[in-house]
């Protein structure tokens, strides 16, 4: 969290909501017209020739092109492709069930264990009309949920074939374009939730992947944690690895490996890289925080993974190319298979972006640190004038600017480069706790209410 001394169960909580998903090999390149998962094509957060104002209003409406009210609770993205625009949410039995956004560390779970339905929606990308909904799932939830999280915070993926949909306990989903089921996973019961409290239960939020024919889910809980590929077309399970580790929130990512296409994943115990065909393990990592949630980063030849909670709080920066135990020492800032690491640096939920060469690193109370990509030389560090709940989405970035949603409900734009430059603050008039998409010329901004499309003339 956004305070070093919240050490125990009572500080990690908030780490659940917004860690989102993540993209494939074989996507979208950047500027192209898709968005396919959480932060676009390989979670880069980048898509440029997107020509966006630099200012906007969700209050008055200037530069915005259409708002869709959304029903339910979720923290999970919106992903674009093919002129539509998927979301996912949970209707609560209750009309009072709500989320609680802010800077604190009581580990409090929600009350709201009323039935619910999970629901996935197929929106115009020009109109923001609905053009179909689907029912995932139903029922009692089989988990409770942080007071700050929801239960749909896992981001969707399509790979234009298919929408697939995470719900954590309630299931793994796959629907077509048009949304008709083609198959409904149980993976059993994912509790994730505080590590040393195992009885507060705070909910889920890694979200699949889709690479080439798989789907991949990262199900790391108070349990049983494995890795899992799954057919894309059928559900059938292709691999499944166990993995010794405690509750995370992070999405797994594909990368290309001079051994072939590989997924990191970020974890407590261990940074992983594993096999994509066979999941197999091809090298660990240790140092990381005891609660991880950002996803990790492609960056060229760097695999670029953090996580925030005191007090190791660690920013890395891996090789592709890694192989065995490359655990750093205790003095050791770099090595043949880390090209450097920063200790105390890593942001505890938004995901870092990387672009035009250089690192930029959100923190949750709303400072905004840029590295050297390569060397890891600090530019500078700045804080964010948000009015302080602080930050939970990830920053994306398009055509020189960063892009970064604070929960107060203000999207702030930034001058990508060596100085810090803000450009301007822009009210959507309600909190925001999800990443936004970028694509076609428009930023689809989902709000707790609504969704928006924000777009110039």
């Amino acid at each position: 969290m956004h305070s070093a001394t919240r050490l125990g169960a009572s500080a990690l909580a908030v780490v659940l909501l917004v860690a989102g998903g993540r993209s494939s090999l074989g996507e979208a390149a950047e500027g192209d017209d898709a968005w396919p998962s959480f932060r676009g094509p390989r979670a880069s957060g980048v898509a440029d020739g997107q020509s966006l104002p630099d200012r906007w209003s969700g209050v008055d409406g200037t530069n915005i092109r259409w708002r869709a009210a959304i029903p339910g609770l979720a923290h999970s993205s919106p992903i674009v492709r093919d002129g539509r625009v998927f979301v996912t949410s949970a209707i609560s039995a209750d009309p009072e069930a709500t989320f609680r956004p802010g800077l604190y560390g009581a580990g409090t779970a929600s009350p709201d264990r009323s039935p619910q339905r999970w629901m996935v929606y197929a929106l115009d990308a020009e109109t923001g009309a609905v053009l179909w909904e689907a029912v995932a799932a139903e029922g009692r939830p089989r988990d409770a949920r942080h007071v700050k999280n929801t239960y749909a915070s896992a981001t969707p993926a399509t790979d234009g074939r298919y929408v697939v949909a995470l719900f954590g306990s309630q299931g793994l989903h796959a629907f077509d374009m048009d949304g008709r089921r083609v198959w409904t996973k149980d993976l059993g019961r994912l509790d994730a939730g505080a590590y040393d409290v195992p009885q507060l239960e705070w909910g889920p939020a890694s979200s699949p992947i889709i690479v080439g024919d798989l789907v991949v889910v990262q199900c790391d809980t108070q349990g049983e944690s494995f890795l899992l590929a799954a057919d894309v077309r059928t559900g059938e399970t292709v691999w499944r690895t166990p993995r010794d580790e405690l509750p995370s929130w992070g999405t797994p990512s594909v990368y290309d490996s001079p051994t072939g296409s590989a997924i990191v994943t970020n974890g407590s115990n261990f940074i992983r890289g594993y096999d994509l065909r066979t999941g197999r393990e091809r090298w660990r990592l240790g140092g990381s925080s005891r609660i991880t949630a950002p996803t990790p980063v492609v960056a060229g030849e760097l695999l670029v993974v953090a996580s925030g909670r005191a007090p190791e709080a660690p920013l890395f920066a891996v090789r592709v190319a890694a192989a065995g135990d490359i655990t750093l020492g205790p003095r050791q800032a770099s090595s043949p298979a880390v090209a450097w690491r920063h200790e105390r640096r890593g942001p505890y939920m938004p995901t870092p972006i990387v672009y035009r060469g250089r690192l930029y690193a959100l923190h949750d109370a709303g400072i905004l640190d840029a590295y050297d990509v390569g060397t890891g030389a600090e530019i500078y560090r700045r804080r964010i004038p948000h009015a302080g709940f602080g930050f939970s989405a990830s920053p994306v970035a398009a055509d020189g600017r960063l892009y970064l949603s604070g929960e107060d409900g203000v999207i702030f734009v930034v001058r990508a480069g060596a100085r810090f430059d803000l450009l301007a603050t822009n009210d959507m008039g309600e909190p925001l706790m999800a990443t936004p998409a970028l694509a076609g010329g428009v930023m689809y901004v989902r709000g707790a209410r609504h969704l928006f499309a924000v777009a110039g003339n």
